[in-house]
């Protein structure tokens, strides 16, 4: 029977079959560095959120100038701080569309805003946009805001709206 003594070369293999402490952490630390920078870019700021929403109106907006050709009646775009609705002109009176589901009445995500028309509205106490069934309508700025941020919707008047 032959009893081996543990040589050099067997001690190293066994020393380097695992990690040590410190590359363990360097990884761990690599990893949580890249899943921050991940969760951060894939995240929307609240000024993506912003003009997100801004972009969610323009595009309203501009299919409730469409439905107002093609309807011919005026479609009116109603606003106040927390929510927007688009109203239809019946005979005498303004109405909602409840059977549209793309023009019916939403809140803000970012609610409450503050809604600036340039020009003014010429109906007191309400910001109202109102199209016509003429498809060349008064061009417009509408500013919202929320705090420190803003998004632009600009109309030319004959169909096209964009977002700054």
């Amino acid at each position: 029977m032959q009893i081996s003594v543990p040589g050099k070369s067997e001690r190293s293999a066994a020393h380097s079959a695992g990690f040590t402490l410190i590359e363990l952490l360097v990884v761990l630390v690599i990893i949580g560095i890249t899943l921050g920078l991940t969760v951060m870019n894939v995240a929307p700021s609240q000024a993506q959120a912003m003009q997100k929403e801004a972009q969610r109106v323009a595009l309203l907006m501009q299919l409730a100038r469409d439905e107002a050709i093609v309807r011919n009646r005026p479609i009116a775009f109603e606003a106040g701080p927390d929510s927007y609705r688009f109203l239809v002109r019946n005979d005498k009176t303004w109405e909602t569309l409840p059977q549209d589901d793309l023009l019916r009445e939403r809140p803000f995500q970012l609610g409450p805003l503050t809604l600036l028309l340039d020009p003014p509205t010429n109906v007191p106490g309400t910001m109202r946009i109102v199209f016509g069934r003429e498809p060349v309508d008064r061009p417009f700025t509408l500013t919202m805001a929320s705090g420190d941020l803003r998004a632009i919707i600009r109309a030319d008047g004959v169909g096209h709206f964009t977002v700054d």
